[in-house]
């Protein structure tokens, strides 16, 4: 009898943990007009993991990705705290308008959603969700994200490059559509903790002027993304 009772109590755990566990349908959409995103990375973890906190200073981390596009350590992270991932699930950069599609299977705990990638061009733009609660119900689902700077670099607008952290400037323009010999929109970020963006400046001289950046191609107001979450 006791021996009834113990299988009957494992195939209970067993049921709740497969309740628990979710297979999520992703679907990322850049909403911008003139800005790429770098990889993306995607990753359902437990309520205590946490790529980034508003009003808060970014993590070395999070500086990486949002000043060069590298994920791989907050990738490192998120495996610590056993989180499950996708990463660059579009094989590069995420042109303005176009959409990637990942599924992504989430074991029992990871019940929290989060998302990141660099914004360029752009000194340390990202766009971001943090920590939203997967809903435990099938169905479709959509959440706009907003864009956001990780107060690490000033926004300067000088495309030169630059790209590791610590180093000034943008890495590239992907579309081909920015100035050059701009002499910088500022020097200096009276906020250097996570917020959320300002937005381009850019201008209309592409021979020079403060900024790099086309006014007419990329500056943004938020959101930024559109992402569609199917809990299967």
């Amino acid at each position: 009898m006791k021996f009834n009772k113990t299988i009957a109590a494992l195939i209970l755990a067993t049921s709740s943990l497969s309740v628990s566990a979710q297979q999520l349908e992703i679907t990322v959409t850049n909403l911008t007009h003139g800005m790429h995103y770098t990889p993306l990375i995607i990753a359902a973890h437990s309520a205590d993991a946490s790529l980034y906190t508003l009003g808060e200073k970014a993590s070395v981390e999070l500086q990486a990705m949002a000043e060069g596009g590298d994920i791989s350590g907050l990738s490192t992270i998120l495996t610590s705290v056993n989180a499950d991932m996708v990463a660059n699930p579009a094989s590069g950069l995420l042109a303005p308008a176009k959409s990637v599609t990942t599924m992504l299977d989430t074991a029992d705990g990871n019940m929290y959603l989060s998302i990141a990638s660099m914004l360029l061009p752009t000194n340390d733009a990202f766009v971001g969700l943090n920590g939203w609660k997967i809903p435990s119900e099938a169905g479709t689902y959509k959440v706009l994200l907003n864009a956001y700077d990780a107060g690490t670099e000033a926004n300067d607008e000088i495309i030169n490059g630059g790209g590791m952290p610590g180093i000034p400037g943008i890495p590239a323009a992907p579309g081909g559509n920015a100035g050059t010999a701009a002499s910088g929109v500022t020097s200096v970020e009276a906020n250097t903790t996570v917020h959320v963006h300002r937005g381009n400046l850019g201008d209309d001289d592409l021979m020079g002027g403060k900024s790099d950046l086309d006014n007419t191609v990329h500056r943004w107001l938020n959101p930024v993304a559109s992402v569609t979450v199917v809990v299967k």
